[in-house]
C-alpha cells in the first residue's frame, strides 16, 4: 500500500477484496465474524433460532459466503460503516 493511497476513495468492492484477502491470508477468521454481526443477515439468522456458531461447511464456503453477503448490494445504507472497516483493517495489517 502506497502512503499517500486514501482507501476511502478506492470502490467499495475493491476495498472489500482487499481486506477479504489480507484477512485470509492471515487466517483471521474473527475479522470476518465481526463483520458478519454487524449485517441484516445476522439479524435474521438469530430470528430464525440460528447463530454464527453453528454456521458448518469449510472456512473457504464461509469466505465466498462473506463475499456475497458484503457486495455493495447487500450492505445498502452500511456501506460506509464497512469502508471505514475495511481500510482500518488494511492499515492495521498491512506490511
Amino acid at each position: 500500500m502506497q502512503v499517500s493511497e486514501i482507501l476511502e476513495d478506492l470502490p467499495y468492492m475493491q476495498l472489500r477484496d482487499r481486506a477479504f484477502d489480507l484477512a485470509r491470508e492471515r487466517h483471521d477468521f474473527a475479522f470476518f465474524l465481526e463483520l458478519m454481526n454487524h449485517t441484516p443477515a445476522a439479524a435474521a439468522m438469530a430470528t430464525e433460532g440460528g447463530s454464527l456458531g453453528e454456521i458448518s461447511g469449510s472456512i473457504v464456503e464461509s469466505l465466498e459466503a462473506a463475499r456475497e453477503a458484503f457486495s455493495a448490494e447487500s450492505v445498502g445504507d452500511l456501506e460506509p460503516l464497512f469502508v471505514a472497516r475495511f481500510a482500518t483493517y488494511i492499515r492495521a495489517h498491512s506490511k
